[in-house]
């Protein structure tokens, strides 16, 4: 076994080699350094890097083992935090030059929860600025480039997150989903994304994009290192007044590898005309596999799913337009200095801070809110999200989980659907009925596409606070499937 391949690892692994004193936590925070410093250039995985911290905390754990410390399960564990969620002393931007030099006087709820474990904080990793996009190139210090081919995006918002655990820069990260933002980077990583239950994870200390969709969590290299980070970041939070308050099981009971009888629905609404042809056979096969394995396959049909991405791309700035509408250069972030008036700071600094995909979403959820326009757009979207909540309850009265693509395309070029917004609004086509629900899914990879060598991912759906039937049919699925590969290439060169 060598070395440098532990940055590889899953979480779960590692920790049973720490238990067993076969490695040391300074062990894997130097082969995740030093794959840090091979591959951030290329990559441009994170925004701020705590490699001298991360050392240090890395030697703190080893004394804390030593001196008989509890390892839990993310004991000296590598872990990139995205960088919308709040870390004490430690900069939080959210990719924008808004809040360029913002150090948070707190730690977001899920940072406490991993500090408590002993984690180690790798740094924060870059995104779409405030979590808007879905290529990882809205971000003011740079694009993120896919780990797979660097020429390629590695999906977005989370796409740092998510290319740093491809890219063995980091054991597992958190993300934060608004419409796909775990999930979708995932797909196009080779990785995997799991969005949960809304509310299942506190949202205290995640600067909010659409605060009735934004999800914090984890992104991991297997399905059992995500149940895992999701019982720790999991639970009732006083601060988040959308937090559920009860008790949660332990969702690594529920990685059973054993599909029988379950019912598994396939809307033909998420296996969209777009989807690249690979994909659709990807998943197909992996459908097949289920049945092997005997559960129960049909198509269903969701009608109003059809009208879910312009029910998002109503609701989403709408909120967005509300919650951003703070940073005003008053109270932090970004101020112009040349403003005579305060309305003109206003205008400069919001102006000079914020970047064209969040000025495009600001204006058109301001739009939609303004007397005149309210009834006619953001309250008729609320109602077609109901139905679209409907669908999806009548969906679950029949099967346990459903299945789709993730992504329908693999990950495109940089630059290929910057100019045409629409077009990349596409991406999420099969994500963002999940989030419009407030449902579990989790995205995993099932293969690696012929023409262009490229991770393709497969989502599960499940109800409301059903996560265990998610992780049953993902962990089942990613078995059959015995997805293995990581992105050598990339340090070949």
């Amino acid at each position: 076994m060598k070395e440098e391949s532990l940055n590889f690892f899953p979480a779960h692994k590692l920790n049973k080699m720490l238990k067993n004193r076969e490695i040391s936590a300074t062990d894997i925070a130097g082969t995740v350094n030093s794959a840090i410093q091979k591959v951030q250039e290329k990559l441009n995985v994170y925004i701020r890097l705590e490699s001298e911290k991360m050392l240090e905390q890395a030697k703190q754990v080893d004394s804390y083992i030593g001196n008989g410390g509890e390892v839990k399960d993310f004991t000296g564990i590598p872990i990139a935090i995205k960088d919308n969620i709040c870390t004490k002393g430690i900069t939080t931007t959210c990719a924008s030059k808004i809040l360029e030099n913002y150090v948070p006087v707190y730690d977001a709820t899920v940072v406490k929860k991993l500090k408590d474990q002993h984690f180690v904080l790798t740094g924060k990793a870059n995104m779409d600025e405030f979590a808007m996009g879905s290529s990882n190139e809205n971000s003011y210090f740079g694009n993120v480039k896919n780990p797979w081919a660097t020429a390629r995006v590695p999906g977005g918002s989370s796409g740092g997150p998510a290319a740093s655990v491809a890219s063995g820069t980091a054991i597992c990260a958190l993300g934060s989903d608004t419409g796909g933002s775990i999930r979708q980077p995932a797909a196009l990583c080779g990785i995997v994304g799991l969005k949960p239950t809304y509310g299942l994870v506190s949202r205290y200390g995640l600067v909010a994009f659409a605060s009735s969709l934004d999800q914090i969590g984890p992104l991991t290299r297997d399905v059992e290192d995500s149940a895992s980070l999701l019982n720790v970041v999991c639970g009732w939070d006083e601060n988040d007044s959308t937090s559920i308050n009860q008790a949660h099981p332990d969702y690594t009971r529920f990685l059973s590898g054993d599909m029988k009888n379950m019912k598994i629905g396939v809307p033909r609404e998420l296996m969209v005309n777009e989807m690249d042809s690979e994909i659709k056979d990807s998943v197909t096969r992996a459908l097949k596999l289920a049945q092997d394995m005997g559960a129960v396959v049909e198509e269903t049909s969701l009608p109003s799913l059809e009208y879910a991405l312009s029910v998002y791309y109503i609701i989403a700035p709408s909120e967005a337009s509300s919650n951003l509408s703070r940073f005003d250069g008053v109270r932090y972030g970004y101020r112009n200095g040349t403003a005579e008036t305060l309305r003109q700071m206003y205008k400069k600094s919001r102006a000079e801070g914020f970047g064209p995909e969040v000025k495009r979403r600001i204006m058109i959820g301001t739009y939609c809110l303004s007397a005149g326009y309210y009834d006619a757009y953001y309250e008729k979207a609320q109602r077609v999200r109901t139905l679209i909540i409907e669908d999806f309850r009548k969906a679950f009265e029949k099967y346990d989980v459903l299945i789709s693509p993730t992504s329908p395309t693999t990950a495109f070029k940089i630059g290929e659907k910057v100019e045409d917004p629409l077009t990349m609004y596409l991406s999420d086509i099969c994500t963002i009925p999940v989030n419009l629900a407030g449902l579990p899914a989790i995205s995993i990879p099932c293969g690696l596409s012929s023409k262009d060598n490229l991770p393709m991912g497969l989502q599960v759906i499940g109800n409301i606070l059903r996560e265990d039937n998610v992780f049953r049919a993902a962990s089942s699925l990613e078995k059959a499937i015995g997805f293995d590969k990581i992105p050598e290439e990339l340090y070949k060169s």
